[in-house]
């Protein structure tokens, strides 16, 4: 019997693991059939490139969601960084001119802010003790509202000639591949093994398992919290980074329900929304899903766009509903 309960386990994770590659694959399989177009080499770039922003976030969604906290403020604050950024870059114009120099000025200001705003959430979670939902959630609102300010109700505008020089950071690339494709992939493998085989992934899943057991064993509990949402705040810094020169636009409308997306992946993924348990991986292939099931309702017109958000906020509860039931069945 004490052999066969292991064994029994390693196969019920090895299902729950392979789940979300079915998933995929069978959303392959339907998007081929629907549209022959689907797998064109142009579709699939484009679907790879936008679900990279969503993606880059996700993968410092999982650690901060492994490490039981959360962040509804990650669409709002995209906003709020794209909205500086050009503000930064505009303004540096008539004394640096039309160059790199105030592109990479620019991008520097969004990361840096990005990480400034986690580290504002995490203080405020971690060392005040305010709950992670009400703090993001405030955050979310004040990021939102002061886009809104800064564009006076409209949008945000990146100089023309300073946007055709920053372009190619969003639509060129290497061999072939985007660099948004590029960078998501580089963190993602990095994510994946921080998670896996550091500390520090192994600190936040015993945080998020048992906050005092964690204390008890040594982890310096708010620092570790603390540190997740600040790799996320410079994640999003870093979406944003390879946001703007998409569009070369901000406004009230940017990013908006992209907290929904990147809470949807991590949990698609596998990633216990109770905390204790990250899979990197499994976010990106949730970022995956995600993303072809978009493609999919546009190509064939299945389902209104605008129902899209509905239909994350639907593939949300079966997944957490999914999570319990396997819980409970342990």
């Amino acid at each position: 019997m004490t052999g066969t309960a292991p064994a029994t386990r390693r196969r019920r994770f090895e299902l729950q693991a392979l789940g979300p590659i079915l998933a995929l694959v069978v959303l392959v399989v339907i998007g081929t059939a629907l549209n022959p177009d689907f797998l064109a080499s142009r579709n699939i770039t484009n679907v790879l490139s936008r679900s990279s922003f969503i993606g880059i976030m996700a993968v410092g969604m999982t650690f901060v969601i492994t490490a039981g906290g959360l962040d509804l403020s990650v669409g709002s604050m995209t906003a709020f960084i794209a909205g500086i950024m050009i503000m930064v870059m505009n303004a540096l114009i008539p004394s640096l001119g039309t160059s790199w120099n105030v592109i990479l000025i620019g991008m520097g200001a969004g990361l840096a802010l990005g990480a400034l705003a986690g580290a504002v959430n995490g203080f405020l979670i971690t060392r005040m003790g305010i709950e992670a939902f009400i703090v993001t959630l405030g955050s979310m609102v004040i990021f939102r509202s002061l886009v809104t300010w800064m564009a006076d109700g409209g949008t945000i505008s990146l100089n023309f000639s300073l946007g055709s020089l920053y372009e190619p950071v969003y639509y060129g690339g290497l061999f072939g591949i985007r660099w948004p494709i590029i960078v998501f992939a580089l963190v993602a493998v990095l994510g994946e093994i921080a998670m896996r085989h550091t500390a520090y992934g192994r600190h936040c899943a015993a945080i998020g398992s048992n906050e005092q057991v964690a204390l008890y064993s040594a982890v310096r509990v708010k620092r570790v919290r603390m540190m997740t949402y600040v790799v996320l705040g410079t994640l999003v810094g870093l979406a944003s980074v390879l946001y703007v020169p998409r569009l070369g636009s901000a406004s009230n409308s940017t990013g908006l329900l992209w907290e929904l997306e990147t809470i949807a992946a991590v949990i698609i993924g596998g990633t216990l929304l109770s905390g204790g348990f990250g899979r990197v991986w499994g976010t990106v292939v949730g970022v995956l899903i995600l993303g072809l099931i978009d493609n999919i309702l546009n190509l064939t017109d299945l389902v209104s766009p605008y129902l899209n958000g509905a239909i994350q906020g639907v593939i949300i509860i079966l997944a957490v509903v999914l999570q319990r039931a396997r819980k409970s069945s342990r």
